[in-house]
């Protein structure tokens, strides 16, 4: 018989958002092969605004019979009371599932407000049931520097059984901020492999109208400061002027506040037909670009171990980007790519050209992305909800 699963998080897909925390449905998904899983979902909600409701899941989800839930929420003095006022938003639902679902173990995503809400209720309903949580980003580089939520989170890690965080660099501020180290168990995403591979390249760009002289680099990502599209475009304008003997386009996928301003700088530096804009594009049509690309280009203020990468790779698509956050625990090593120091923008085209006139080898790098699957990482998901400390 299957162990029982309860899975909690905000970070759930639904109908309306359907990309909202994807990789938490998909390594559930994955999880399913061991366990029974059901999910509940406390959505942030202000009440004086309206929202669409009741939320409903994705076709796919259903099996986890996902529980929407308004937890009311406030902005700017979150930190004094939110973190409450989800705790009394779940006490209830949790309570009348663990009658007909008596869970053997919790796992939740998001460390504050989420997390820290799952503990208090899941320790009252279930007393000596396991508790696991999922640190995914923002909760630890924004969070940790507010004193409130910092204290709240810590508290919190030192009473669950274990923290799985998407990369080396997040449980590394977890511990300098006084968690446990030995609670904390880096884990990264997987990549769907069926759709990001290296093969059929040159099928690809024939289909995508790419001619065998063009170089292609990629941007795929939001249009929001912290991924500073603005920059790759002044980048790429620069490295027309450098390296005329190239035959170059940018190509852009994405969407986001920025996209006016993004226009704006195409059109009055004339690069219309040099400069593609996709908008957002479905996975598969994300992969066949990284297979067609030459070279995915990130001037990010700011990353964890963003999935953009780990696809790149799998489909042997070198990468060149700023060295923040957790990237250089993906780019370690010249083979796979070049990083540069953030706001050094001389350093990053210097490192574009070079990358453009000595290409990496692609099969070495798809070597290594294939092995990042969903069934790898589900796999050390089960290990750490199975440990006991």
């Amino acid at each position: 018989m299957k162990l029982k699963l309860l899975f909690v998080s905000n970070l759930f897909p639904d109908t309306a958002e359907p990309y909202r925390g994807l990789d938490n449905a998909t390594v559930l998904h994955d999880l399913a092969r061991t366990y029974d899983i059901r999910v509940v979902c406390p959505r942030p909600w202000l009440p004086l605004f309206t929202s669409l409701w009741p939320k409903s899941p994705r076709p796919v989800d259903a099996p986890f019979r996902p529980v929407y839930i308004r937890a009311p929420y406030l902005p700017k003095i979150g930190s004094l009371a939110n973190h409450h006022l989800m705790a009394s938003a779940l006490h209830r639902p949790l309570a009348e599932l663990h009658q007909q679902f008596p869970w053997d173990r919790v796992l939740g995503s998001w460390l504050f407000p989420d997390g820290w809400a799952l503990q208090k209720v899941a320790a009252r309903i279930s007393p000596a049931t396991p508790v696991s949580l999922i640190a995914q980003g923002s909760d630890v580089h924004s969070y940790l520097k507010s004193g409130l939520r910092r204290r709240a989170i810590l508290s919190t890690l030192s009473k669950v059984q274990a923290t799985i965080t998407r990369s080396r660099s997040l449980a590394g501020l977890l511990a300098e901020a006084g968690a446990s180290s030995e609670k904390l168990h880096p884990i990264s995403n997987g990549v769907d492999t069926q759709r990001f591979h290296s093969n059929d390249r040159s099928k690809v760009r024939s289909e995508l109208n790419i001619d065998l002289t063009e170089t292609v680099l990629l941007f795929v990502g939001n249009f929001l400061p912290v991924k500073d599209p603005i920059r790759i475009v002044r980048h790429f304008q620069n490295l027309i002027a450098l390296m005329p003997h190239r035959r170059l386009r940018l190509v852009m996928v994405g969407k986001g506040p920025l996209e006016s301003e993004v226009d704006s700088l195409i059109q009055s530096a004339g690069l219309q037909d040099r400069i593609q804009r996709t908008g957002p594009l479905l996975a598969n049509d994300v992969a066949r670009w990284m297979r067609a690309a030459d070279l995915l280009c990130m001037t990010s203020r700011n990353e964890g171990l963003p999935n953009v990468i780990l696809e790149a790779q799998a489909c042997g698509l070198p990468v060149l980007a700023t060295a923040v956050g957790g990237l250089d625990e993906l780019i370690d090593e010249p083979w796979k790519g070049l990083l540069t120091p953030l706001n050094d923008h001389a350093a990053w085209e210097t490192a574009a050209c070079q990358l453009i006139d000595q290409p990496l080898d692609r099969e070495r790098i798809a070597a290594l992305g294939s092995t990042r699957t969903w069934t790898a990482t589900a796999d050390a998901y089960r290990q750490v909800i199975e440990s006991r400390l």
